[in-house]
């Protein structure tokens, strides 16, 4: 669904971008006012529903987006059909891949998420001529391989409740609004999705949601709002 144009200030940065979370993310935190500009005018803001795609695996696509809100997954589909959640992405992450004209994976909204949409051609240009816009997308990528290293270790090396305490504190880390020690959040997958993404089975996921709760780690209402009264507690849990 698609919402309005960005508006633009005549001079300075444009009004829509001002108290955006993404203004100091990795594209726009790094663009001069005039690129902001640029970038508005030809910017869109789209809502999108929840369980459906805003890039399709092994397409060709002509744009790339900030996430404004909600929660994206990006997903693998295996050579017989199955889709494997292979990462997740928050407010105010990037949605896209430059110098790769097709995707190598697809981004779901796995929540009710706002995005900004802008064309790719643009973008494409800025990158050619900001040096900085090119170590940023740079410093991003080495941050995404960390965390997929990070990941790997907590799938193959961590006890199946660290690995559910390790999600949740991903999520945690990334929800809003956050208080100076605790956080609550809706859990933006299934249990079933929770049980693919880690490696587990659906009855082991929820026993160690149900550990997490009789601990006083978490607070479960209505069956995915979660409650964490003390995050320095989680992050304990995935750094013993």
């Amino acid at each position: 669904m698609d919402v309005a144009h960005s508006g633009v200030l005549e001079v300075g940065i444009p009004v829509a971008c001002r108290s955006c979370q993404a203004r100091h993310g990795v594209v726009c935190g790094v663009l001069s006012s005039g690129q902001l500009k640029d970038l508005g005018r030809h910017s869109l803001r789209r809502k999108v529903d929840a369980g459906c795609e805003i890039i399709a695996q092994g397409s060709e696509s002509s744009f790339y987006s900030n996430i404004m809100s909600g929660v994206v997954k990006l997903c693998k589909v295996m050579p017989d059909g199955r889709h494997e959640i292979v990462g997740l992405q928050f407010a105010p992450d990037f949605v896209g891949r430059p110098f790769v004209r097709e995707s190598t994976l697809s981004a779901e909204a796995a929540t009710d998420a706002e995005i900004c949409v802008f064309p790719r051609s643009l973008l494409d240009r800025m990158i050619s001529e900001t040096p900085e816009l090119q170590r940023s997308l740079h410093d991003q990528a080495l941050k995404e391989l960390d965390a997929a290293r990070e990941w790997i270790v907590t799938l193959g090396r961590r006890t199946a409740e660290e690995k559910v305490a390790s999600l949740l504190h991903l999520i945690a880390t990334h929800a809003e609004p956050q208080t100076a020690t605790s956080t609550a959040f809706d859990l933006p997958l299934s249990r079933a999705e929770i049980a693919d993404f880690l490696g587990l089975t659906i009855e082991t996921v929820s026993r160690q949601m149900t550990r997490l709760r009789k601990s006083g780690v978490i607070r479960i209402e209505n069956f995915r709002h979660i409650i964490v009264p003390d995050m320095d507690e989680l992050e304990r849990m995935i750094s013993a």
